[in-house]
């Protein structure tokens, strides 16, 4: 029992020695970093660090406000047609061996793409007024 014991801990020493130094070099990055943080005169806290500011000047809205609901759509288009040039690239280089049956395949998934694109254009979400 204790050489099945000992067997385990030697396969995962190298790990928990692994585990031990990077929790000491991270600590000790930490606690130096502190230390010569907190002798910089830049450190000290003041009104105009500790302010809000957007782009360089003061917020002029609540940062909750709403956001129009055609960003969240044209956000949506924008990750549809990403994966359909993700799925695009390994298709092209396969295609030599998928055959005929892998170019229907990616026609009707390009078509299906379509359709989701003339609806969206129906519905007038790519009209910024």
């Amino acid at each position: 029992m204790f050489k099945g014991a000992w067997s385990l801990l030697s396969n995962y020493l190298p790990i928990l020695i692994f585990l031990g130094i990077a929790s000491v070099i991270a600590a000790a990055m930490l606690t130096l970093g502190r230390l010569l943080g907190n002798l910089s005169v830049k450190h000290r806290r003041d009104a105009q660090k500790l302010s809000s500011y957007e782009c360089g000047f003061e917020p002029f809205e609540d940062s909750r406000g709403q956001f129009d609901v055609r960003y969240y759509l044209v956000a949506i288009l924008f990750i549809i047609f990403d994966l359909e040039i993700a799925f695009l690239f390994p298709w092209a280089v396969s295609l030599s061996r998928i055959g005929v049956h892998g170019l229907v395949a990616m026609g009707l998934f390009l078509f299906i793409l379509l359709i989701g694109f003339a609806y969206e254009w129906k519905k007038g979400a790519l009209e910024w007024d």
